[in-house]
């Protein structure tokens, strides 16, 4: 009977149980009848920060010629409000895109006018070091409903390690910006992420302190990622997935017991993956997809121009990889850059339903794809999984939340909220 209500079997003639699957795979997948919700915009490839394991091969701010124009961002603009999506995001990334603050004013002005005159909603969100966050900036903000984002590695000495910047301050801009932030904007208007670098892993309970201490509701354990400075610095390399995961299994339990404590705090990318796996809801993390959210996903609007399936291809191109670009503003549509070949070829490789080793994996339903990892890595957009450092940690945490969701009850009630939020 257990197996029946669960769906593992059925009547030879029982028709319900299929026509029910198949409406729990449509909600699945409804995420693409909202082709391409998200876009990005690289307003300048300067940065004031020298992070070694940066994947952006950033520039010093006074390579100006890194900057986009205002007539490359006035047709990025036409090709994000093609897409189909009834509402769109635009993130300003760089880079520090606060150096070139005056084209972002520019950028929302304008897609505010055509989302009125549209019927399409758009959102903003600045990604920013928060070290030139000033008045100005937050009353713009403010005034335009536009969210922040930011990075935060841990504790000063930590932070200050990862994120150098003349003045050895970065930590100290980065929280008066945070707390500046919450007060003028909304507690919920501001987030932050992390990095791991080798020097953070013995350090797990420090870094969730330093959120708890900024009255952040959350924290996003993130690896290392295999791009730009972060490859050619050897960061990427200083330690191994097994690492990782001890790190990472250590902070989730650290969470945890905040939350037993009586406070609400969430690790977010369990959070993801448990909704992924608790529900049928989908959900907007490109990394967590079948097929991939390469270009359905998210497009990229590069400084000069260049138009990319995801933010890792940009930072790829960066390098003179170029396998994830799929134009430029100059003359490309919408309809030409998700109708390309490249992008066909890329998300017909993400398809974990029918992928070697994803197909007939355990965790399949509840994982997804990233063509642009396994090219960096492997040299190949499908990957030999078996290989794959990214299906290690996926199944890592997923076997680290199902021993959880099994034999620990409290912890599992928690979980379970996680996954409902």
């Amino acid at each position: 009977m257990k197996a029946y209500s669960a769906h593992l079997i059925t009547g030879s003639n029982q028709q319900a149980q299929r026509q029910l699957l198949a409406l729990r795979l449509r909600s699945r997948m409804s995420f693409l009848q909202q082709a391409t919700p998200l876009h990005i915009f690289v307003v300048t490839l300067r940065c004031e920060h020298s992070c070694p394991y940066c994947q952006v091969s950033r520039q010093s701010t006074d390579r100006s010629r890194f900057d986009m124009s205002e007539e490359t961002a006035m047709r990025a603009l036409d090709i994000a409000f093609a897409s189909p999506a009834p509402r769109i995001k635009i993130e300003f990334q760089g880079g520090e895109p606060l150096l070139n603050f005056p084209l972002i004013n520019t950028i929302v002005s304008t897609a505010k006018v055509r989302s009125a005159s549209l019927g399409k909603k758009v959102d903003f969100v600045i990604a920013s070091n928060l070290a030139l966050l000033d008045d100005v900036v937050l009353d713009f903000c403010k005034s335009n409903d536009v969210l922040l984002s930011t990075s935060l590695d841990g504790p000063a000495d930590l932070h200050n390690k990862n994120r150098p910047r003349p003045g050895a301050n970065s930590h100290e801009l980065a929280v008066a910006g945070i707390r500046r932030a919450k007060e003028v904007l909304g507690p919920d208007r501001i987030g932050a992420l992390m990095t791991t670098t080798e020097a953070s892993l013995d350090r797990v309970d420090d870094i969730i302190d330093q959120y708890l201490q900024l009255g952040l509701d959350g924290i996003f354990l993130r690896p290392l990622s295999p791009f730009g400075f972060a490859v050619k610095t050897k960061q990427f390399q200083k330690y191994d997935t097994g690492k990782w995961l001890d790190f990472y299994e250590r902070g989730l339990h650290r969470v945890l017991d905040i939350n037993r404590q009586g406070k609400p705090f969430r690790e977010f990318y369990a959070a993801l993956i448990l909704t992924r796996m608790l529900s049928d809801r989908p959900i907007g993390y490109v990394d967590l997809r079948s097929p991939a959210g390469a270009g359905l996903g998210a497009l990229v609007y590069n400084y000069d121009g260049g138009i990319f399936a995801s933010d890792e291809g940009r930072m790829l191109a960066e390098a003179g990889d170029n396998a994830f670009r799929l134009g430029h503003v100059d003359h490309d549509s919408y309809k030409s850059l998700v109708l390309s070949d490249k992008l066909i070829d890329t998300i017909s490789s993400s398809l974990t339903q029918c992928a070697p080793e994803c197909s007939t994996c355990v965790y399949e339903s509840h994982c997804g794809a990233d063509p642009v990892y396994h090219h960096a890595t492997q040299g190949d957009a499908l990957g030999i999984k078996p290989l794959s450092a990214f299906c290690a940690r996926q199944k890592g945490i997923m076997g680290v939340l199902l021993n959880i969701l099994e034999n620990s009850p409290e912890d599992a009630a928690i979980l379970r909220r996680w996954a409902a939020s």
